[in-house]
C-alpha cells in the first residue's frame, strides 16, 4: 500500500504537489481554494518541495508548474507489474511519502514482517550507505527499495549477499533497457566511472541462524542540481539514455531481488562467481586498499567463492574482506 504522512495537513507538500502538473499552471489562489488554506501556507510548502529537490517554475500572471511531469510511486502499479511468482512469494510492499530510511523501517518491523516484505520512499530524511555515508535523492529523481529477506542458516553463510544484490540491480536495469552498469566492489554500481547507486545490506537476528538481512538499494534517476552536493562523482540513468517508469523499475527490481536470493539461499556466493565477473569493474586495476592502520597498494584480481575481493599484493595474492577495508580504483 502507499503510506501517505501521518495525520496530513490540508497544505502538506504531497497534497500540494498533487494539484501541480507540467501541463498547465496553477496559481497561488486557486491551490489556496483549492485546499482550504491560506496562499501563504501554498507557498510555504512549494518551498518545501523545491527544497526536496522538485522544479517548480513560477510564471508571473499564471501561477506554478512542473517544469517536468513528476512520475510517482504507487504500491498498486508495482505490485501489478510483478511477475506471478513474485507476486505469490511477497511480503507487504509499502511506499511511504517519508520516512528516515526504507532499510531503518524494515529493521524496525523485522521481529513481525513476512519474508520479502518491500519498503520504498519519496523522501528520505537518513538515508545512507556503507560506513555510515549519508545518500541524497532529489524528490522523483531517484529510487530508494529496500527487502527484507530470511534465511535458516548463520549470519556467516551470507557472505558475497551485497555482490548478489548488485548484481540483481545490473539485471533489473538491463531489463528497463539500461546498459552499460557495471559492480565496485562490495557495494558500488557505477556507469561511466562514476556511481550510478550503492547497495547496504544490514544483518539480524541469530548470528547461528535463523537470521534476516534487509537489503537497501539506492539508485540515481534523475539527478539535476542535486550532484553538485554529492562529494564524489556520480552520474544518473537519464546521462545513459532514457529513464524508465520508477514503477516499472520498482517492479523489476523487486522481482530481481527475488530470484536471485532464491539462488543464493540454495547454492551460495559460489553460484555468481563467473556473473560477478562480468560486471567487475575494479579487475585487474590497480587499487589502494584502506585499512585503518594505513593503505596497501595491490592488483584486483576478481572475487573469491566468499565474494571477498582477490587482490595481489607486493607479497603475494591474499583475499580482503568487505568488512575490514574500503577500496579506492586508482586512475
Amino acid at each position: 500500500m502507499t503510506v501517505p504522512p501521518p495525520r496530513a495537513e490540508a497544505a502538506s507538500p504531497p497534497r500540494v504537489l498533487a494539484q501541480l502538473d507540467a501541463a498547465r499552471a496553477v496559481s497561488g489562489s486557486e491551490l489556496a481554494a483549492r485546499l482550504g488554506v491560506s496562499r501563504a501556507a501554498v507557498w510555504k510548502q512549494i518551498e518545501q518541495l523545491r527544497a526536496a529537490g522538485l522544479d517548480i517554475q513560477a510564471q508571473a500572471g499564471s501561477g506554478y508548474r512542473l517544469a517536468a511531469p513528476l512520475d510517482l510511486l504507487d504500491a498498486d502499479a508495482i505490485r501489478a507489474g510483478l511477475a506471478p511468482a513474485t507476486a505469490r512469494r511477497l511480503g507487504d510492499l509499502d511506499v511511504c511519502w517519508q520516512i528516515d530510511s526504507t532499510s531503518s523501517e524494515l529493521l524496525r518491523r523485522a521481529s513481525a514482517a513476512r519474508d520479502r516484505s518491500v519498503c520504498l520512499a519519496e523522501r528520505q530524511s537518513a538515508g545512507r550507505g556503507r560506513r555510515g555515508r549519508a545518500w541524497r535523492m532529489p524528490l522523483g529523481g531517484g529510487l530508494a527499495l529496500s527487502m527484507l529477506c530470511r534465511f535458516d542458516g548463520a549470519m556467516a553463510g551470507l557472505a558475497g549477499l551485497s555482490l548478489v544484490a548488485g548484481l540483481a540491480v545490473v539485471d533489473a536495469l538491463a531489463r528497463c533497457g539500461v546498459d552499460g552498469v557495471g559492480l565496485k566492489w562490495p557495494n558500488d554500481l557505477v556507469a561511466r566511472d562514476a556511481k550510478l547507486g550503492g547497495i547496504l545490506v544490514e544483518l539480524g537476528g541469530d548470528a547461528l541462524g535463523p537470521c534476516h538481512a534487509v537489503i537497501g538499494v539506492g539508485l540515481n534517476l534523475r539527478l539535476g542540481e542535486t550532484a553538485a552536493a554529492i562529494d564524489q562523482r556520480v552520474v544518473d540513468v537519464a546521462a545513459l539514455g532514457a529513464v524508465p517508469s520508477r514503477n516499472a523499475l520498482a517492479a523489476r527490481l523487486v522481482e530481481s531481488l527475488d530470484e536471485n536470493i532464491d539462488t543464493f539461499a540454495r547454492e551460495g556466493f559460489a553460484a555468481f562467481v563467473r556473473r560477478y565477473a562480468q560486471c567487475d569493474v575494479l579487475h585487474g586495476r590497480e587499487i589502494d586498499v584502506l585499512r585503518a592502520n594505513g593503505v596497501e597498494r595491490g592488483i584486483a584480481h576478481g572475487v573469491d567463492a566468499r565474494g571477498a575481493l582477490r587482490v595481489a599484493f607486493a607479497d603475494g595474492e591474499r583475499s580482503v574482506d568487505s568488512g575490514e577495508v574500503s577500496v579506492r580504483a586508482r586512475a
